[in-house]
């Protein structure tokens, strides 16, 4: 049981959770060599390119994602089995609301109708889990400050951690933009976003931090086109997202299973919000300079690297309790090992006495440039103050 891999099961609530989703399947996709309609380009699979992590086979062969998708309001979902990746898709892991009418961006709304549809839902969850021979947990998708992504999403938090006890839950909860002595767009979004931290400091394993502040800010510098930047958006989060699972699905000698990641990060519950950040940011970044392993850890520690509005500044009041970073590239790893030296002697950030710091080396698709993706888990919460 223990060589087996893990396998996770995606569910993605509301516009949010089905739009980064989306985004997330379609890279997913892109690196395991797959085509839009789930067959596979290359014959020739490597053996350290481990699908089954997010795909089964079907019967025709083709690769198919392990994700439910969710909605109260069918435009986003509608748009998805309409694109080019409409094939791609279980069409009967999809739950659409019959009425069709959102939930307002109301959390009760969301949660009520969540506690109605949950025989439903959870009839495709379990299906999906019998169909997986060795299921490790399952990933959310889900804004904290809608409706559907709160309310149904914390419905489906509880009775997950219910029908599941065994099983890891993490979530990829987007954090709603804040602006200083601004009240938001929406009314009730403090609201929803208090009801929903109630639920995620209970029930998931793990919460990595999409904060939309730093996100919206990270798109106007690197796209400035007002209409590109919800694309950028999307596009740097499921870049966060398959970094974060490159070593589960391109297995190393280490930390090849979701346990290993969340463990180390989220040790003293209930301190499981992670940061994230992630290095360079534009796609197509290129450099006439030689870089290293040391220069691209440098950067990642930069306050414009990472997608929080928390900025960890040398200081007493905070620290950092662990950290892991995950490497991409043509990287010797014993870089990796003097450049994390080189951190903690400089102390660039205020470590707890006895930091939990790691780095992995991902075997995953290879690159010209070196990538880094890093999760932090802090006792500077800022990212969680709601007005």
């Amino acid at each position: 049981m223990t060589d087996m891999p893990s396998e996770i099961i995606a569910v993605q609530f509301g516009q949010c959770g089905n739009q980064i989703g989306d985004a997330f399947w379609r890279a997913l996709c892109a690196e395991h060599g797959i085509a839009s309609n789930g067959v596979p380009i290359q014959s020739d699979l490597d053996a350290k390119d481990l699908k089954r992590v997010f795909f089964y086979q079907a019967d025709d062969e083709r690769y198919v994602p392990r994700a439910v998708l969710v909605d109260l309001e069918p435009r986003v979902i509608n748009g998805i089995i309409t694109s080019d990746y409409r094939t791609l898709y279980n069409m009967e892991n999809i739950f659409m609301s019959k009425s069709g009418g959102g939930a307002g961006n109301n959390f009760a709304s969301g949660y009520k109708q969540g506690r109605e549809a949950q025989e439903a839902l959870f009839d495709i969850l379990e299906r999906e889990a019998e169909n997986s021979d060795y299921l490790e947990g399952f990933m959310l998708c889900h804004a904290i400050a809608g409706g559907t992504g709160s309310g149904m999403g914390s419905h489906a938090l509880e009775k997950i951690s219910d029908r599941f006890p065994k099983k890891l839950v993490q979530t990829y909860s987007v954090f709603p933009v804040m602006k200083k002595g601004e009240a938001s767009d929406v009314v009730v979004q403090p609201y929803n976003s208090i009801l929903t931290l109630a639920r995620l400091i209970e029930h998931p394993n793990c919460v990595v931090v999409l904060d939309n502040t730093a996100l919206h800010r990270i798109a106007s510098e690197n796209a400035p086109d007002s209409n590109s930047s919800f694309s950028h958006i999307n596009s740097m989060v499921s870049r966060i997202m398959c970094a974060s699972t490159a070593t589960l699905r391109f297995p190393g000698a280490m930390n090849t299973r979701l346990i290993n990641l969340i463990a180390p990060l989220a040790a003293y519950p209930p301190m499981r919000f992670i940061q994230t950040g992630f290095t360079p940011l534009r796609e197509g970044d290129t450099t006439v300079m030689k870089t290293s392993v040391g220069d691209v850890l440098r950067r990642l520690l930069q306050p414009k690297s990472m997608m929080s509005s928390a900025v960890m500044e040398k200081g007493v009041d905070h620290c950092m309790l662990s950290a892991l970073a995950i490497l991409q590239g043509r990287i010797d790893p014993t870089e990796i090992y003097s450049s994390l030296a080189k951190i903690k002697e400089r102390r660039d950030i205020n470590f707890q006495e006895d930091p939990d710091i790691m780095a992995m080396l991902s075997d995953a698709v290879e690159r010209v440039r070196e990538t880094v993706q890093t999760y932090r888990n802090a006792t500077k919460p800022d990212f969680i103050e709601i007005n």
